[in-house]
């Protein structure tokens, strides 16, 4: 080959690579607004594949019926919470404005406990107590401070809708996805086995099923009952926003964080307003909420693959900060199995150079 036939060989596969990176671009930037949904959505597939198949066999074989019947079933779960959790936040900010104008608003004084709440305590104990005495005093003295606040929870809220949306859709997905379970497995197995072989090309496609089912019941799983168990306490004690403080111990839960670090603050409330027997009971009830995942996470866990807390907690927070509110979600997960297959890839590798 001479110097000219090699030059134009060069310059029309730069032309070709070009072409296909431009178009590999576009499609991507087209596709990129769903793929968090449709991330989503698989995900919620895979985990919830086994209880479709029961289903399908519940309503005689037939796919499409039941893949209607999941995805309105699982709608109901998703929008019923919602529409309560946004009933109590509006009923408790309607109470405190109708108050406040009325005249009648009143904080009850603090418990002499709070002064031994670690780092924060004096200031609480501080802050609250003037509230208590003096609630107009205290918003003119923390009203910058309460203006961020505001501020921040209303830019949350407006994030919650847009991920409530989001959820919407990747349920939708994931009827779809489900009614078409074995053309998705096959492709997935195909895309594994061009990057590998054909035999490693099922191994990885069965541990991305594994991880996917053992994350999701280990910890979305766990957190939602957390959070689930701690609403029914703080609307059985009549707590103020109590949906507000069950989303967040939701977030937390996810994020491996215990739910008494909220719920602390809920205690000290009601034992500020309630007596003293049904605040104890409440107390040992919050405990127990709180300290349920040490049971609940190595039985689901136990199912499928282990995957180290520290990464779950990475890969929350991390996804929480790209992503926002469905991030938080996806994030545990995708980094979960990024991990597992990191390490398995890992350990084929030492089995190969063992083998040779």
């Amino acid at each position: 080959m001479n110097n000219g036939d090699f030059t134009k060989n060069t310059i029309e596969a730069a032309i070709r690579l070009g072409l296909l990176l431009l178009l590999a671009f576009w499609c991507f930037d087209i596709v990129r607004p769903f793929v968090l949904p449709v991330m989503w959505g698989v995900i919620i597939a895979v985990a919830v594949y086994p209880v479709f198949t029961r289903l399908k066999a519940a309503l005689g074989g037939r796919n499409k019926l039941a893949s209607v019947t999941y995805t309105l079933v699982a709608l109901a779960l998703l929008i019923t919470p919602t529409i309560m959790i946004s009933n109590s936040m509006i009923d408790t900010a309607s109470v405190i404005s109708e108050r406040f104008e009325a005249g009648t608003l009143a904080v009850p004084p603090p418990a002499d406990s709070v002064k031994d709440w670690p780092l924060i305590g004096e200031q609480v104990h501080s802050a609250w107590s003037l509230a208590s005495s003096n609630l107009e005093k205290a918003l003119m003295h923390y009203g910058p401070q309460l203006k961020k606040v505001a501020a921040a929870l209303f830019s949350a809220a407006a994030g919650v809708g847009g991920g409530i949306l989001q959820f919407v859709l990747s349920i939708i997905i994931s009827g779809v996805l489900v009614a078409n379970a074995t053309g998705a497995t096959e492709i997935t197995r195909k895309i594994f086995s061009r990057l590998t072989n054909a035999e490693q090309g099922q191994e990885y496609t069965d541990l991305s099923k594994a991880t996917i089912r053992s994350v999701t019941q280990g910890v979305l799983g766990v957190a939602i009952i957390q959070a689930v168990l701690a609403a029914i306490g703080m609307m059985v004690m009549d707590v103020p926003a109590w949906g507000l403080w069950s989303l967040v111990i939701l977030v937390m839960a996810i994020a491996q964080l215990p739910p008494i670090l909220v719920l602390g603050f809920v205690i000290a409330w009601v034992f500020s307003v309630a007596e003293t027997t049904p605040a104890v009971i409440f107390t040992i009830y919050c405990a127990i909420v709180s300290a349920s995942d040490g049971f609940l996470k190595p039985l689901f866990l136990g199912r499928g693959m282990s995957t180290p807390m520290l990464v779950i907690l990475l890969g929350a927070i991390g996804g929480m900060m790209l992503s926002g509110i469905i991030g938080l979600f996806v994030g545990a997960i995708v980094l979960a199995l990024g991990y597992e297959l990191f390490i398995k890839w890992l350990n084929d590798g030492e089995e190969a150079v063992e083998q040779a």
